[in-house]
């Protein structure tokens, strides 16, 4: 191999920047919402207080889901493949759930976003997976 050559490993160093480079923001908001969360139930015992009445579990869980997900995904910044991982699987649980809830014809510019919202949790947990595959580790 000669030295003008890029290194073996190169490639899933790249692919762990994009991964952190996108997930980062990501982490970031998801730690403030659930703060912002925590401080409202704290101070005045509702975590929501404009929650609608009659929420069911099953409305509540995509977004609880996706929290899981972003959880995996700060796990993915040490361990990456089984971060990556975990945050495929449980985003595949919340599109599965979207897909169960209701159908996406009724308005489909507004059934779309939680699609959209899953897709950006999606991307950096394969790239994370990608890189914990392609590295070895």
């Amino acid at each position: 191999m000669n030295e003008t050559s890029p290194p073996l490993d190169s490639a899933p160093k790249w692919i762990r920047l994009v991964a952190r480079v996108w997930s980062a923001p990501v982490i970031v908001f998801a730690l403030i919402m659930a703060g912002g969360y925590a401080w409202s139930w704290l101070t005045t015992g509702v975590a929501d207080p404009y929650q609608v009445e009659g929420t069911t579990f099953v409305e509540a869980l995509p977004p609880i889901l996706l929290f899981i997900s972003i959880l995996g995904l700060a796990l993915a910044w040490r361990w990456a493949k089984l971060g990556g991982g975990f945050s495929l699987i449980v985003t595949a649980a919340v599109v599965l759930v979207l897909v169960i809830q209701g159908p996406t014809t009724a308005d489909f510019s507004r059934a779309m976003v939680p699609y959209l919202l899953s897709l950006v949790v999606l991307i950096p947990g394969i790239l994370f997976l990608i890189y914990g595959i392609r590295s070895g580790g």
